[in-house]
């Protein structure tokens, strides 16, 4: 019998809404940070796949979430297709050459890099209970894209929006490669006993409608399809971030089967606009639970009370922050969950 989020992301609502955030495995855990101190850096520890397991594993004992998400990045996938990838304290990613330098084919491909990857999830399913949910994800093409293209990350995502004026024929070159390698990364998690996955569209809010359709939409619907196709059984979660008005088309025209919100969105307008019965995750603003007070457990059941009448996993609308105090996370579940 599937977990209650299993559940949910499948279509059936449940009295209680689910939990999981993003990036709950991660910097405001005290157990995650004296973890990264013993193993190095960040890269170092997302091939070490039992530190990564691990990791993984630790707000489930912490806090009890329904969902454990693989602790990972989503440039793993450019970094296994052969571009240089490296995390400078204070500075982010950095992915080299640029392919404003060179071109793909110039690449060598390193497709074992996965293969820890999937050794995490194997682990982590072993350590945690089969009502908990075991969730993959990956990057969206276009967010991917820009890293590939700016060789880091960028406020507006200029160098990837001009070049896809510049040259569409290009850019839709660099999306269809990453769309394949997704797949495959994708499918490779699902083997290993992922049961759902996620798409994330970090940077999907910085286009323009038609360039929305063509870079987001149909390259999630690429992705979608083709995993629809080995693993018919298994959700997909797209998180569009940004999206705005242009939610909808995304989500009736890429085949997801949950959508998620990011924070800037009405959840009654979602609600209205959506497909009906299209389960939704989202879609609680970060900084609010990092600062606390009653206004968090006002705008829980704000939330919940919007999405009363549809599947509803109970998430924030982008990642959590390392700032954020345990206890606000712990009031924040009593809301959810009535404590």
């Amino acid at each position: 019998m599937p977990g209650p989020l299993l559940d949910t992301l499948k279509g059936n609502r449940q009295k209680i809404a689910p939990v999981w955030l993003m990036r709950q495995a991660g910097r405001y855990l005290p157990e995650y940070r004296e973890l990264r101190a013993e193993k190095g850096g960040f890269l170092e520890l997302v091939y070490d796949s039992e530190a990564a397991a691990e990791i993984t594993v630790q707000p489930i004992r912490r806090f009890g979430f329904d969902g454990a998400i693989l602790f990972s990045d989503i440039l793993i996938v450019p970094h296994a297709m052969g571009q240089g990838l490296e995390f400078l304290a204070g500075e982010g990613p950095k992915l080299s050459p640029t392919l404003l330098e060179t071109t793909m084919v110039s690449f060598e491909p390193q497709f074992e890099r996965f293969d820890p990857v999937y050794e995490t999830v194997r682990k982590t399913r072993a350590l945690i209970a089969d009502t908990v949910t075991m969730l993959g994800f990956a990057g969206s093409p276009w967010t991917v894209a820009t890293y590939m293209i700016a060789g880091e990350g960028s406020k507006d995502q200029g160098p990837a929006r001009l070049l896809a004026y510049r040259d569409p024929a290009l850019m839709q070159e660099i999306c269809d490669r990453i769309s394949e390698v997704t797949i495959e990364y994708l499918r490779g998690q699902i083997d290993a006993g992922a049961e759902a996955v996620q798409l994330f569209d970090s940077w999907a809010g910085s286009l323009a409608p038609d360039e929305f359709e063509r870079w987001v939409v149909a390259p999630n619907a690429k992705i979608t399809a083709a995993l629809k196709s080995s693993h018919p059984d298994t959700p997909v979660i797209g998180f569009p971030k940004g999206a705005g008005a242009k939610l909808p088309a995304y989500a009736h025209e890429t085949g997801i089967d949950a959508v998620g919100l990011d924070e800037t969105l009405d959840p009654v307008w979602a609600h209205k606009v959506l497909p009906e019965g299209m389960p939704v995750q989202g879609n609680f603003d970060p900084l609010l639970i990092e600062a606390g007070g009653p206004a968090m457990a006002v705008r829980a059941r704000m939330i919940l009370e919007a999405f009363e009448d549809r599947p509803h996993v109970f998430n924030l609308g982008h990642g959590i922050g390392q700032f954020t105090p345990i206890e606000h996370v712990e009031q924040l579940l009593a809301a959810v969950r009535g404590g």
